[in-house]
């Protein structure tokens, strides 16, 4: 767990949620890139950071949707996937995003823009 030092760290609870974050991304990729799958982090994005923006929109539309069902009503519970849960992908997609705007992300290719065309 991590420790707030000085004022100008951030809050040990948002500390928190980004190395639960982590914890998540890695359990995840144990089975979307497990050892035995020729499959990489890039191939799920077959149009780069299009494809990677077009599922964090859906993640933000599920979101506006789960909290306008409960903002009308107070007995609503989700069914699957909580606000929490939902803004924890959110926040991993962005790191997806922002390594595939670096080049670094797992599997993707060098001779290829950010949109995986091929570079000019």
């Amino acid at each position: 767990m991590s420790s707030v030092s000085n004022s100008t760290e951030l809050p040990l609870d948002s500390v928190s949620v980004l190395e639960e974050c982590i914890a998540l991304q890695r359990r995840k990729a144990r089975d979307y890139q497990n050892p035995h799958s020729t499959v990489t982090r890039a191939d799920y994005y077959p149009r780069g950071v299009f494809t990677i923006h077009d599922i964090m929109h859906a993640k933000m539309l599920r979101i506006k949707s789960v909290m306008e069902a409960m903002y009308h009503d107070e007995t609503y519970k989700e069914n699957f996937e909580s606000l929490e849960d939902s803004a924890k992908d959110l926040i991993n997609y962005s790191s997806f995003f922002i390594s595939y705007l670096r080049g670094s992300l797992e599997g993707q290719r060098s001779g290829r823009n950010i949109f995986n065309e091929p570079k000019k």
